[in-house]
């Protein structure tokens, strides 16, 4: 089976975050606690997919989270134009991670059915489950569906060869973590399954959750599937830069060759 290149990208930050805001029952709740945004790429040979898209400038000037670069702009570096995407994996349907999918318009989407019934479900009648959610984000999902450019999971499910997706929940119903194999093994793209390696390594829960349970619980399943830790990757961590290589320009890390050292415990 041929490894995959796997490449982090980000395209954002939010610098103005305390520790309360990413853990529950946080020690030092006052402490800065940074945040990045990425996107991932997945590349073997001439074939692409992507993990999630990100969000663009406008969705960040209406939340007030702007971005430092459009996600087409920041892929470009890579050779990749955003209208020759055919694949994209949304981990799950909040607007950092969905919110640029009208910027892919060939692409097939990848998405739990979980995810689709709890975004456009009862749930979303109380503000505080559907606020990191954007109606134009799902109702572009929907028309994916309508046009036969969405495959559904339930629960694992397979991509590609060397590529699978498994639900995890907690963060949100249909979160699901991305599975490929990788030079330096079995890698875990988590994405929100845990935002921090502090998430994982000492199953500290994100404020931002639907199923308690299911959120502790996936800490245990993204670890089971990669083949050790280091190989796990949060979501929204920083230290990803600092514990993997530069791929060229700074807003893009490499993976799939394993880290430069391993997430201090």
């Amino acid at each position: 089976m041929t490894a995959w290149e796997v490449f982090a990208v980000k395209y954002a930050d939010r610098n103005a975050r305390t520790r309360r805001d990413s853990f529950l029952l946080a020690d030092n709740h006052d402490q800065p606690h940074a945040m990045d945004y990425f996107i991932w790429v997945l590349r073997r040979n001439d074939e692409i997919l992507l993990v999630d898209t990100g969000y663009d400038k406008e969705e960040g000037d209406r939340r007030g989270r702007p971005v430092r670069m459009e996600p087409g702009e920041a892929l470009a570096p890579l050779g990749i134009s955003p209208e020759d995407v055919s694949t994209v994996i949304v981990t799950h349907l909040h607007y950092d991670h969905a919110g640029g999918l009208r910027h892919f318009p060939n692409a097939t989407i990848h998405l739990q059915a979980a995810e689709m019934a709890y975004a456009t479900g009862p749930c979303m009648c109380h503000g505080t489950l559907q606020a990191p959610f954007t109606a134009d984000h799902v109702c572009e999902a929907v028309q994916r569906l309508y046009s036969g450019k969405l495959v559904f999971h339930e629960g694992e499910g397979e991509v590609r060869e060397g590529v699978t997706v498994h639900r995890i929940g907690g963060h949100s119903r249909g979160l699901q973590a991305v599975r490929v194999l990788t030079e330096a093994g079995w890698m875990c793209l988590a994405s929100d399954a845990a935002h921090y390696y502090e998430n994982f390594l000492e199953s500290k829960a994100f404020p931002i959750v639907v199923d308690l349970q299911e959120m502790l619980d996936g800490f245990g399943t993204i670890r089971r599937l990669a083949s050790s830790d280091k190989l796990v990757i949060p979501g929204h961590d920083p230290l990803v830069r600092t514990l993997f290589p530069s791929a060229g320009p700074d807003h893009i890390i490499r993976l799939d060759r394993g880290p430069l050292k391993a997430p201090d415990r």
